[in-house]
């Protein structure tokens, strides 16, 4: 296991800190579900901003993962990618 991995298992065994990973995954994960697909478009963020009629900065914000982004803003990146956003809801584990 390396430190890294050791220092995660650490702080996830405090109840706070896991509560708040638990609540910031699916925020995480979609961003990063974001970036990869604009990676895969091999569009930069100026590009992004331009199809989504916005700044390169709110694109960056958005993809910075430290707010809770809009669903607004989220299927406008979506879109500027040429995709479109699915929801699911799955039962609580």
């Amino acid at each position: 296991m390396t430190s890294l991995a050791k220092l995660k298992e650490r702080l996830l065994a405090n109840p706070d800190v896991r509560s708040e990973y638990d609540r910031l995954g699916p925020v995480y994960a979609l961003v990063g579900a974001m970036v990869e697909a604009r990676h895969e478009a091999g569009l930069t963020q100026e590009q992004i901003a331009e199809r989504m009629g916005t700044t390169q900065s709110v694109v960056a914000r958005l993809e910075n993962a430290h707010h809770m982004p809009s669903f607004d803003l989220v299927t406008r990146y979506a879109s500027a990618l040429g995709r479109r956003v699915r929801l699911d809801l799955v039962p609580a584990e």
